[in-house]
């Protein structure tokens, strides 16, 4: 296999560029990660309703944008929907640090989740670790979001039983420490988790084969293992080792969890961080659907869905929520 012919031709903008923080930095970087992301392809994200609100947590309200059908929410005000839908609380990646519910990522996977299934998507603006921040603000979060949500749920029309979890590199770290907390306190577990890319443990061991392929790509699209130490260490705001199982999910017993579905990148340093945890849920009997998607690299949702590529990720996490929960027949 090589790159995804259409993603290759949008690697030159940041080839030069060591790190995003470098890229931002440079006063044309933001148009180049505009031009990286394919920005000027011919694509219109789906026109869904969205409404922005809040979950009250433990460290203050945290921002949510519920994206899904106008007839579900009006805005917000316990309006019940005949017959319910798939529901997703979903988490945007970032290293922990960086990202926001605007990025492609968030938005326009919402936007297009919600145009394929008919379902509900709320994204969750959760404290990133900076400033100060650390575990276990981030996780508190995304648990208080998980709680609004299963609340809100007839409200926005979501069946209870069919609503999701899941996340994107950072982001699915956060959603499998939610989804253990969820079930270590015997609260309602998610119908499933959706996890693409994940960064789930806190050593990634190296993948088998170093290609020709990842040795070419630009450094913003490699992980080396100082790289994940220390995206790790200022989540937790500490050595990797002290870490709970919670920031960790990884690296814990999966017993209990709910099913997983996990996408992974052909040409990504973490993948095998996926393919381990994919493995671990399955020897704990866990059913698990796992789509390697040849030709891409980490974080490639967070560009165009112009490109193919993108679509094919899209329908594959789309196809897994709609069947999440199984049927009302």
């Amino acid at each position: 296999m090589s790159l995804d012919a259409e993603l290759g031709a949008l690697m030159e903008p940041v080839a030069g560029a060591s790190s995003f923080a470098e890229l931002l930095a440079d006063p044309s970087g933001v148009n180049r990660l505009e031009a990286f992301s394919g920005a000027g392809l011919p694509y219109v994200p789906p026109d869904v309703p969205m409404v922005v609100t809040h979950a009250p947590g433990p460290n203050g309200p945290v921002p949510l944008r519920v994206y899904g059908p106008l007839r579900v929410y009006g805005p917000l005000r316990g309006n019940a929907f005949d017959g319910g839908v798939p529901g997703l609380v979903w988490l945007h990646g970032g290293g922990f640090g960086g990202g926001d519910v605007q990025m492609r990522e968030a938005d326009q996977l919402a936007r297009e989740l919600v145009a394929r299934t008919g379902g509900v998507v709320v994204s969750v603006d959760y404290r990133l670790a900076r400033d100060g921040v650390h575990f276990p603000v981030p996780h508190e979060d995304v648990l208080a979001a998980w709680f609004w949500t299963v609340e809100q749920a007839p409200a926005l029309g979501i069946e209870t039983h069919k609503l999701c979890l899941g996340g994107a590199s950072a982001g699915a770290n956060l959603a499998g420490g939610a989804a253990m907390y969820l079930k270590d306190i015997g609260k309602q577990l998610p119908a499933k988790m959706l996890l693409a890319y994940p960064f789930l443990h806190s050593t990634v061991p190296p993948l088998k084969k170093a290609s020709a392929v990842m040795a070419s790509l630009p450094p913003i699209l490699r992980f080396s293992a100082e790289d994940c130490t220390a995206m790790m260490e200022n989540y937790i705001g500490g050595p990797a080792g002290m870490a709970s199982s919670y920031a960790v999910p990884g690296n814990s017993d999966p017993s209990g969890l709910p099913p997983a579905a996990i996408l992974a990148c052909a040409y990504d340093d973490l993948r095998p961080s996926a393919e381990l945890y994919a493995a671990s849920l399955r020897g704990a009997g866990i059913d698990v659907a796992f789509r390697l998607e040849e030709g891409a690299t980490h974080g490639y949702l967070n560009h165009s869905a112009a490109l193919g590529i993108v679509q094919r990720g899209l329908a594959f996490l789309a196809t897994e929520l709609a069947t999440a929960g199984g049927s009302n027949d």
